[in-house]
């Protein structure tokens, strides 16, 4: 949403809303790291321990993932967390997952 203080969106209207804004204020180029930011919000929902709160992390990227061993890492230490992670590519890279990038075991269309 642009804070830094306070990187939270309530509901679709403050995601499409955060990401409107973003669109004019982001520049889009690599490398393209995953890991740092699922760190992040992992530590975030960590903080939650009574389950209170649920975080969803969208992260909408135009490139292939850079730091994929780190980013597996980070997701499967995030798995038990009250999280989930969406990952939607856009423009011309190859998301096919080929890389390594695609979905994992019972992931959403994988």
């Amino acid at each position: 949403n642009g804070n830094a203080a306070n990187p939270s969106c309530s509901g679709i209207e403050g995601i499409l809303e955060a990401y409107h804004k973003s669109l004019k204020s982001v520049q889009l180029y690599g490398p393209t790291n995953f890991a740092p930011v699922v760190n992040h919000v992992a530590r975030a929902a960590a903080a939650v321990p009574d389950g209170s709160q649920y975080f969803v992390l969208l992260i909408i990227t135009d490139g292939v993932i850079s730091d994929m061993a780190q980013t597996k890492e980070a997701i499967v230490n995030a798995a038990k967390l009250p999280m989930s992670i969406i990952i939607v590519g856009v423009g011309q890279a190859e998301f096919d997952g080929k890389s390594g990038a695609g979905p994992g075991p019972g992931a959403a269309g994988g």
